[in-house]
């Protein structure tokens, strides 16, 4: 059974003052495992020495030991010096401002990942993918953006991989449905052309071997369907207004094919930093709307969000 700090500490000195001195061999076994830093075990050794008992490389002999006054102590000293030595220590910690010595001793209390708590996380990860991309299936120009990639991968001028990893079956109910690795990252346009050309550079083949694993004639299939309810999506909008039911059913079956796709990493990204861009867009013009009517049209500003609020983006 593993002993505590202040036991191991204890057991220490009682041998000390026992022995009448300690070597640093028995220092190092009998010192707690969370005191690594070299500077608290300089510490400690000082403490131990101003206690009386000399810390040596090897065992004196036994000659030496006649000449040293022989010391005993009670338990209860023995328990007092370890406290002593132990708090001297914990304190010590306490204040310290290095970032590593904080790391190891915090990375002790957090409790580590169960089994269950994994698929928590990855359920929850899965959940957010998939809203994530219901609503870039309500953004007309991702589908169009990503029925144009593919017909570029028809053409023979892109590879499949380089557009999707798969599929999910919907009818799977126990498979996990993440579309990337990774949802809505900060990468810049720059990066995302960058992490183009680097996989031009990349062997053909890996990429023969990434193509072959997905059934061509598959995404054949899952593209036309994407391509088909995307048009009556399309034009359903434009005959009844997107707020028509008509259309919000539409646009819903729209997003039920679109999470059948597993994205690349590159193209989600690219999707979802397009959506946000044209969002940026967006609220600049609606802070130009409101300029010109509180400012220039001289409209309370209180009766203007009053008015805007239900119809902002």
């Amino acid at each position: 059974m593993e002993q505590n700090p202040q036991s191991q500490l204890k057991l220490l000195v009682t041998r000390g003052k026992e022995q009448g001195y300690l070597t640093y061999a028995e220092v190092n076994d009998h010192l707690p495992e969370d005191i690594v830093d070299s500077d608290q075990i300089e510490d400690i050794i000082q403490m131990i020495n101003d206690m009386g008992i000399q810390v040596m490389e090897e065992a004196p002999d036994a000659d030496d030991l006649l000449l040293a006054e022989n010391t005993t102590s009670t338990d209860e000293d023995a328990e007092e010096a370890a406290a002593q030595v132990l708090s001297s220590v914990e304190s010590e910690i306490g204040r310290t401002t290095d970032p590593v010595r904080m790391y190891m001793r915090e990375m002790g209390t957090v409790e580590l990942l169960t089994r269950e708590g994994e698929i928590d996380i990855a359920k929850r990860i899965e959940d957010g993918i998939n809203q994530v991309q219901c609503s870039v299936a309500e953004y007309p120009e991702a589908i169009t953006y990503l029925l144009e990639q593919y017909d570029r991968v028809e053409a023979e001028e892109a590879r499949l991989s380089d557009l999707i990893t798969g599929f999910v079956d919907p009818n799977a109910e126990e498979e996990m449905a993440p579309t990337a690795t990774h949802v809505g990252s900060e990468l810049s346009q720059e990066d995302l052309d960058d992490d183009e050309d680097e996989d031009e550079e990349d062997g053909d083949d890996d990429a023969a071997d990434d193509d072959n694993s997905i059934d061509p004639e598959l995404a054949r299939e899952k593209f036309a369907e994407l391509r088909a309810q995307y048009v009556v999506t399309r034009d359903t909008i434009k005959a009844k207004g997107r707020s028509h039911a008509a259309a919000q059913e539409e646009i819903l079956k729209l997003s039920e094919v679109f999470k059948q796709f597993r994205l690349v990493p590159k193209q989600f990204d690219y999707l979802v930093n397009s959506m946000r861009v044209m969002m940026d867009r967006v609220r600049t013009q609606e802070r130009l709307i409101m300029k010109l009517c509180v400012e220039q049209c001289k409209m309370p500003k209180k009766n203007f969000i009053t008015l805007f609020t239900g119809n902002e983006t």
